[in-house]
């Protein structure tokens, strides 16, 4: 199944967007740091196979979507939820599958624990619930040491320098440093990544994420309502960044749970271990359909 790219005018963005598959069933695909859509390229196609239109856009502040707010603000994590509001709008979709990674599964469990959109199936890739993360940067030292990356990113200017001097070499060190299995990280792959990096405005608007998530944190502050949508959680054992105990109380914000761990396999799960990650993505996507939750 071939991925082609589009253009999406959504919330005062041109988004671009990979797509695969056709019809109203939408799977959408929100990508992490230092990532972009090009990290969906192995799920697209399976995804397009499930009867799904798959949909990976470049969120905000990344690759080629534009424009690239350069203020904090912009990407408070109550704009990024719009924007997956209006792509799934411009979509037209019947149903919704939202997937994410990383900074994209942040934004995708506040939309699902908002019910801003109604969702069908919600799937998260190592990355625990805002409100694990933010008790364990409050009370582990163990993950606090892990995150000590969220701190130097809030230091004006430093952190884009150093990410982006030598052509990008610290964005593509942030793959090659966390992988357990480099195989699939050649360096073409390297190389798309740090020219997204290097695209005017990018690096700022990529770490303006972290930023607003410290000093703006707006619905990642709570109150947290129970997720309805049934939820999968995939989970590679060897994250550097992110610890597997993080999981632990996720049943508490969720209703129907199901976690899949890979042992192995590290932060970069769906680029790392895609067989795996697919395998597991179709036993999901195929169990006995739920009816999607309402607005809220």
């Amino acid at each position: 199944m071939s991925i082609t790219t589009r253009r999406v005018e959504a919330n005062g963005f041109s988004f671009a967007v990979d797509e695969a598959g056709e019809g109203d069933r939408l799977a959408l695909c929100l990508h992490g740091f230092p990532e972009s859509r090009f990290s969906w390229r192995e799920q697209l196609p399976v995804l397009a196979a499930l009867g799904y239109r798959a949909w990976a856009p470049d969120l905000r502040g990344y690759g080629e979507t534009e424009p690239k707010p350069s203020a904090v603000s912009a990407y408070v994590v109550d704009r990024l939820m719009e924007d997956v509001a209006a792509l799934i709008d411009a979509s037209g979709a019947a149903t919704v599958t939202l997937i994410a990674h990383d900074w994209g599964a942040g934004v995708a469990w506040t939309f699902a624990a908002n019910r801003v959109r109604p969702l069908e199936r919600l799937v998260i890739l190592n990355l625990p619930h805002p409100a694990l993360m933010f008790r364990a940067l409050r009370r582990s030292w163990t993950q606090l040491k892990r995150s000590w990356y969220m701190f130097f990113f809030q230091l004006p200017g430093i952190p884009e320098r150093r990410l982006t001097a030598n052509g990008a070499r610290g964005v593509k060190a942030a793959f090659m440093g966390m992988a357990v299995d480099r195989t699939n990280f050649t360096p073409e792959v390297l190389d798309r990544y740090a020219s997204d990096a290097l695209r005017p405005g990018a690096m700022t608007g990529m770490l303006n994420w972290y930023r607003a998530a410290f000093r703006l944190p707006g619905k990642l502050r709570g109150p947290w309502p129970i997720i309805e949508t049934p939820t999968l959680v995939i989970w590679g054992e060897e994250d550097a960044a992110l610890g597997v105990e993080l999981l632990d109380g996720t049943d508490a914000y969720v209703r129907d749970l199901t976690i899949r761990r890979l042992p192995g396999v590290s932060h970069w799960v769906q680029q790392e271990a895609p067989e795996k990650v697919n395998a597991v993505l179709r036993e999901f996507l195929l169990s006995p359909e739920a009816k999607p939750e309402g607005r809220g």
